[in-house]
């Protein structure tokens, strides 16, 4: 059963513990993270090998698959789950494939021209999580804006099954995508793996992908200590979905429910414009949780979780706004109104029929989203995310004549006669 909190009775101080989440207070999960990632850079191979027979409890020969292994899993899987794979495949190409545009040349001045180019980042690493559940649909988010960006190298890290290998499904993945390697390794030690390098995996240049607060500390304490850059911080998953009298509470509670079975750390929030909807919603919730496979997973998750309630919907968006949720559904008639107020969230579904689950799967959007509150800050995985752009300008002799002047009284008033001669020399 979700907390009841009113909105109008939260003051500023309650509004922003409830909207924080996954806080490492006493750095505990920072101090296993460092060693960790200490152990890794000193010993490389050796210890990876020692962490998957401590966390993954498998004994490895070999710290990764390559095409034969790959290509033996994949058939293992049936026709239908490679159709469902190969639509989501497609469907996700073609709506990042749009994303990839050439800018135009831009004249400042007469003679003076600049634009910007786009280069693909040559080395990008891919962790996909393992844990409870091995998720190829992260595999097919990560791995097809790289290739639409033209990345030279995409390393893949994924956590090893008991057997030592990694599911079909991942492994079909890997081969819709023309990757013929996978490297045996999970948690914050594959981010340093990917970070440092070792004998066996290389070096990457930025790395990507959701995990656990430990993976998610790992990409945060790498990126100032290994000249590496990450994609933003993505760590449990949430959901914040906004309902009013129009929704129907069974589709919220599944909705709400398809967030907390990721696991225990992820939360489901609701905010309904009237403690009848809540009531409904948990009641709904107590059914649905029932039959879950991964009830016990999902029910912690709830228990981390809240409703609040609220006068309007107006009122609904400003604390969403600062919640920032990684994927926020808006469950109500009015949705179309109420889009040009969310500033604040990762992906939006709008709508009574779209569940956040399309968009995690095949919708042809990307799943890999800031969570955290970060959605302030940071976008979703896009083609953008795997490219740099490159700034351009060359200036002719008539623009020399129609800038110089003005460099020359900016680098003087500036005090650096260098700059200034630098344009000085030319004009003489």
């Amino acid at each position: 059963m979700l907390k009841k909190y009113d909105y109008k009775t939260l003051g500023k101080t309650e509004i922003q513990q409830l909207v924080a989440r996954n806080t490492d207070p006493n750095n505990a999960i920072q101090e296993v993270v460092q060693e960790i990632i200490q152990q890794v850079r000193q010993q490389g191979d050796i210890v990876l090998r020692e962490y998957a027979a401590k966390f993954d409890k498998v004994e490895l020969d070999r710290l990764y698959l390559d095409e034969e292994d790959i290509d033996a899993l994949a058939s293992t899987i049936d026709r239908d789950q490679q159709r469902a794979l190969e639509i989501a495949f497609q469907n996700i190409h073609k709506f990042h494939s749009t994303q990839l545009k050439r800018e135009r040349t831009v004249e400042t001045m007469p003679g003076v021209k600049c634009w910007r180019e786009v280069r693909p980042i040559e080395k990008v690493g891919l962790y996909i999580p393992g844990g409870s559940a091995v998720l190829p649909s992260t595999l097919l988010m990560l791995g097809i804006p790289a290739r639409i960006a033209g990345c030279k190298e995409i390393v893949v890290c994924s956590p090893p099954q008991s057997n030592g290998k990694i599911n079909g499904f991942v492994a079909f993945c890997l081969k819709l995508l023309k990757i013929n390697r996978i490297y045996l390794v999970g948690g914050a030690q594959a981010v340093a793996a990917m970070g440092f390098g070792t004998e066996t995996i290389p070096k990457v240049d930025k790395i990507f992908g959701p995990g656990n607060q430990f993976v998610t500390k790992a990409k945060s304490i790498i990126q100032g200590l290994a000249n590496v850059s990450i994609d933003m911080p993505a760590g449990p998953s949430e959901v914040l979905v906004i309902a009013d009298e129009s929704a129907n509470a069974a589709f919220v509670a599944a909705d709400l429910l398809a967030q907390a079975e990721h696991g225990a750390d992820s939360q489901a929030v609701l905010v309904a414009t009237s403690t009848a909807i809540v009531d409904a919603v948990n009641t709904a919730l107590v059914a649905q949780l029932a039959v879950l496979p991964r009830k016990e997973l999902a029910a912690k998750a709830i228990e981390n979780s809240y409703a609040i309630t609220v006068e309007n919907l107006q009122e609904a968006i400003q604390f969403s706004n600062d919640y920032a949720p990684e994927h926020l559904i808006l469950e109500t008639d009015q949705w179309e109104s109420l889009t040009r107020y969310i500033s604040n969230a990762g992906s939006v579904f709008l709508g009574h029929l779209t569940p956040e689950s399309a968009g995690d799967y095949a919708s042809g959007t990307n799943h890999t989203l800031p969570t955290s509150g970060y959605a302030r800050s940071y976008s979703g995985v896009s083609v953008d995310s795997f490219v740099k752009k490159v700034t351009f300008q060359h200036i002719s002799e008539t623009g020399l004549q129609q800038i110089g002047s003005v460099v020359e009284i900016l680098a003087e008033l500036e005090g650096l006669q260098a700059h200034k001669n630098a344009i000085s020399i030319r004009k003489k």
